[in-house]
């Protein structure tokens, strides 16, 4: 168990540069429709019952969110995927995550955020940073990504030769809406972007540069499905030694394997203690 002061070390790490907070679905929990109160889909079983109209689906199709969306695409195209996750993401109104506004707060310079949403795009749309999303199943290339520069008012794709490397880095994998929808999400999606990703094409070469060395903070992440496992593998590739911390109360058996596997160490405790540290512990909170 992390004391609170370990914990502040860690989050001191994120404002100065060393370590990087990777996000799951858990970081957005208590996010909810502003006029219904019904909670924003995040984790698998929440997306799956969102894209069938609140209906579970068959039981091998509710293991996991891409196998669902595998199924739904195959009978209705894929434009019925990128429809909802848009709807879902973009077009529908959700409070503001008091997880976001406090990570934002501090700073950091490269954030990855496997969801879909668009919380930290719209904290960061005072101030410029870059934006890279992950792209699957396109044709023409082979990179799978886009790389998009905000200068403080509005979304411009640029080449990787022309990113500002003093910018603050939002790494989108699995896609977002915003500037224009690009996900991955079905298991086609997930096995074209993973190839990739295991080729080198899936990440910028100068983020490949950057991010040697680094250690990663995992939030609201389950560490036992295999396709998130596959990714975040690849993401951190390179990273210091020990490659960081995933904060997870309950981790199982599985859990606690792949993470030694991956020199990870299991925090036994969820991301919310984070928001209670004492401020006085904090360089990067005045």
């Amino acid at each position: 168990m992390a004391t609170k002061q370990q914990l502040a070390d860690i989050v001191n790490g994120i404002s100065q540069g060393q370590i990087v907070p990777y996000l799951g679905p858990g970081v957005l929990k208590g996010v909810v429709h502003r006029d219904s109160g019904e909670p924003v889909p995040a984790d698998s079983d929440g997306l799956i019952l969102a894209m069938n109209g609140g209906k579970p689906m068959a039981p091998r199709l509710m293991y996991e969110f891409p196998r669902a969306a595998m199924n739904l695409e195959q009978k209705r195209g894929r434009k019925f995927i990128e429809k909802f996750l848009t709807q879902t993401y973009a077009e529908t109104p959700w409070t503001d995550s008091g997880f976001h506004g406090w990570l934002a707060s501090l700073e950091p310079n490269y954030v990855v955020d496997i969801n879909r949403d668009t919380q930290l795009q719209q904290l960061y749309s005072n101030k410029p940073h870059t934006l890279i999303v992950g792209l699957a199943r396109i044709s023409g290339t082979d990179y799978r990504f886009k790389i998009y520069q905000y200068n403080g008012t509005a979304y411009t794709e640029v080449d990787q030769e022309a990113v500002d490397p003093s910018l603050p880095i939002l790494f989108k994998p699995m896609g977002t809406p915003w500037p224009e929808p690009n996900y991955v999400a079905s298991d086609a999606d997930y096995v074209d972007y993973i190839t990739e990703l295991m080729g080198g094409f899936a990440i910028p070469g100068f983020l490949k540069q950057y991010r040697k060395d680094k250690q990663y903070l995992f939030l609201g992440m389950r560490m036992q499905r295999d396709t998130e496992r596959m990714v975040l593998s690849d993401i951190i590739y390179s990273a210091a030694e020990p490659a960081g911390w995933v904060m997870l109360a309950d981790a199982n058996d599985k859990e606690k394997r792949f993470c030694n596997k991956k020199n990870l160490e299991i925090i036994d405790a969820d991301w919310t203690e984070l928001l209670a540290l004492d401020k006085s512990q904090l360089t990067s909170v005045a």
